[in-house]
This record gives C-alpha cells, sequence and structure tokens, in this order.
C-alpha cells in the first residue's frame, strides 16, 4: 500500500488505539503544542517527564489539557532522558520523544549499555514529506544521523527503513539510490555504493523492495526523464524512498522540499528498540506531530 498523506497515516494511527509516549525533558513550549494536538486527536496518552511545575505552566498557557497525562518530576534534563527511557523499559511508554535536550545528550540514555535501547543495529534518521502536488509521502534517508556512510553503513540505514515501511503496510518499496548521474564512476563513491546495492538487491537482500541506482533525481521521479535519457527501469519513476549519499545530501534535499516547494516534513530515528521522536526546534507543531504519528503507527504495528 501506499499512504497519500499524513492524514492517511494519522487515520492509521488513531485506528490502533492511543500509544503512550515519554516525553523527556518535556518542559518546552513547541514540543507541548504538539504533544496537545497528538493528545486531542487521540493519538497518544503522554507520559511527560521534566520540570512538572514549568510543564504545567506551560500546559495552562497553550490549553494543553492534562487530565489523561502522566507527570514525572525530573526537573534535570539529563536525567529525564533516562527517566524517559526507564519508562520505555518498563513497559511504562511505547515509544520516545526528545524535549528540550542536547540530542546527544538524550542519545546516550537511548544507547546506555544497561537497560538501554539498544538493538545491535546502526541509529538512522527516516524522513516523510508531504509535497503538494505530489500524489502520495516521499520518504528520505538518512539526513539526520549518519554523516558519510559507508556501504555496509548504507545497507544498514536501508534495512532499517524497509523494515519499518514494511511494518506501517508498504511492501514492495520502491528504492533509489540517488547521484549525481547513473555513470558508474571509480571517482564517484557514490555511485559505486548504489551500484553495489542495486546488486544486493537482485540476490534477494532486501526481500520486500526494489532498488535501482545510481540514478539522478530526475530519473528518479520522472519516467519522461527515464525515456530521454534512454535508462530502462522497473521503478520507472515511481520512486518511495530516497537513500542519500551524505548528511548533506539528505539535509539539502529535505529543506529544498520544505522551503522551495511547501512541503510538510517528519522525521522518526530508526535501529533502536522503539522508534524515536527527534523533532527540530525549527520543526512547526504540525510537523512535529506527524512525527509522533510517524512513531506511534510503527510502534502499534511492532507490537501488534
Amino acid at each position: 500500500m501506499r499512504y497519500t498523506g499524513f492524514e492517511s497515516l494519522l487515520d492509521k494511527a488513531k485506528s490502533r488505539g492511543r500509544a503512550k509516549v515519554a516525553v523527556a525533558a518535556a518542559a518546552d513550549k513547541e514540543v507541548l503544542e504538539a504533544i496537545k494536538l497528538a493528545e486531542m486527536e487521540d493519538l497518544v496518552t503522554p507520559v511527560l517527564i521534566g520540570d512538572v511545575n514549568v510543564i504545567q505552566q506551560i500546559s495552562l498557557e497553550i490549553g494543553l489539557n492534562l487530565e489523561r497525562t502522566e507527570l514525572i518530576h525530573v526537573p534535570d534534563p539529563i536525567d529525564a532522558a533516562h527517566r524517559a527511557v526507564d519508562a520505555v523499559v518498563d513497559g511504562q511508554a511505547h515509544f520516545l520523544m526528545k524535549g528540550l535536550i542536547n540530542s546527544s545528550d538524550f542519545l546516550k540514555a537511548v544507547l546506555r549499555s544497561e537497560r538501554g535501547l539498544r538493538t545491535g543495529r546502526l541509529l538512522s534518521h527516516l524522513a516523510a514529506f508531504q509535497i503538494p502536488g505530489f500524489s502520495r509521502l516521499l520518504f528520505v534517508t538518512d539526513g539526520g544521523m549518519n554523516i558519510a556512510p559507508d556501504l555496509g553503513q548504507k545497507k544498514e540505514i536501508l534495512e532499517n527503513s524497509l523494515l519499518f515501511l514494511k511494518d506501517i503496510g508498504m511492501d514492495p518499496v520502491n528504492v533509489i539510490a540517488l547521484a549525481a548521474n547513473e555513470v558508474v564512476n571509480p571517482k564517484m563513491p557514490t555511485t559505486v555504493d548504489a551500484k553495489a546495492l542495486m546488486e544486493m538487491n537482485q540476490k534477494g537482500e532486501f526481500p520486500n523492495a526494489i532498488v535501482e541506482g545510481p540514478l539522478a533525481l530526475d530519473g528518479a521521479v520522472s519516467a519522461v526523464a527515464l525515456k530521454h535519457k534512454g535508462i530502462p527501469s522497473q521503478i520507472n519513476g515511481d520512486v518511495d524512498l530516497f537513500l542519500v549519499s551524505t548528511i548533506e545530501v539528505g539535509n539539502v534535499l529535505g529543506k529544498a522540499l520544505v522551503y522551495f516547494a511547501g512541503a510538510t516534513m517528519a522525521g522518526i530515528v530508526l535501529g533502536a528498540q522503539v522508534p524515536i521522536v527527534l523533532t527540530s526546534r525549527n520543526d512547526t507543531p504540525r510537523s512535529k506531530l506527524m512525527a509522533i504519528t510517524l512513531a506511534a503507527l510503527g510502534q502499534k504495528a511492532l507490537h501488534s
């Protein structure tokens, strides 16, 4: 199946009931505004961990109803991150969200050696984009975690995304290993890696996907461009997921979609035992809501 937009994701997530989200260092207006939206949609039951006095004050200001919410008073942000991980480990919450805490401190709690959320897999970022005029959600990985992954890491990044997308009902997934052009050139390692990933796919290493590459952006989204270039393709412009070569490519592609094309973006971190909502302060409350929706749906699919 395909998701035509975030509303279809939200509807499916809501149909499976509320999930509990543990928010670390939750005393943050932007985060609580997103929690308000998610709570109003009957999507989540929040477990807010942080300075309870500040959380209550902000909630009053923005009209967040705390009736269904569990509040845990842990004023120190780092301690709050560890308490949020405890909540997931102990079954008190189903997935995690970062609040007003440095990302590296938050992820240290996630990856702690005792009672952490490690799986042995590489952590990676998956972004979903709703683009005006585009018929479906477009996914991009990894524009948020891994700086310059080698071939082995790209394989893990792709596996993380495919596992998640399959869990939420997308099977098969059309994947393009994005490059500047379609010619395999040893001077452009991205093209060599893309060909290797396509060959792995042909050997059955990504069973729920069609992987093609190297391919430039125009051929990835346009059957007309492929025809003009004379490039055969099973995907034929019908891409679901871009695998990018570096964090810069993913970052620039994502921000270009948001700022030039008016897209809404939602991003989550994969590779831990549960999906993790790790948003930017620049993200809108709706963008944060959609990241919560992605994580909630993935968590529910994982445990259904």
